[in-house]
């Protein structure tokens, strides 16, 4: 059973979320051959604040 996990900033919405979920579980069926009812997208909201990059916050930017 594929599991994919997605990190983000959070902020999107959940049609965004919901469109994602769906490509990526396309994405799964169709190079894996894998059925899309075992496939699974978690997506992890991160807030700016918990996400840093070359040691400075998101948020800073």
């Amino acid at each position: 059973m594929p599991s994919i996990h997605v990190y983000m900033h959070e902020g999107r919405t959940v049609d965004q979320k919901r469109g994602l979920a769906q490509d990526i579980t396309a994405a799964i069926v169709k190079n894996t051959g894998a059925p899309a009812e075992a496939t699974e997208v978690v997506i992890h909201d991160v807030p700016k604040t918990n996400w840093a990059i070359a040691g400075k916050l998101a948020s800073d930017a």
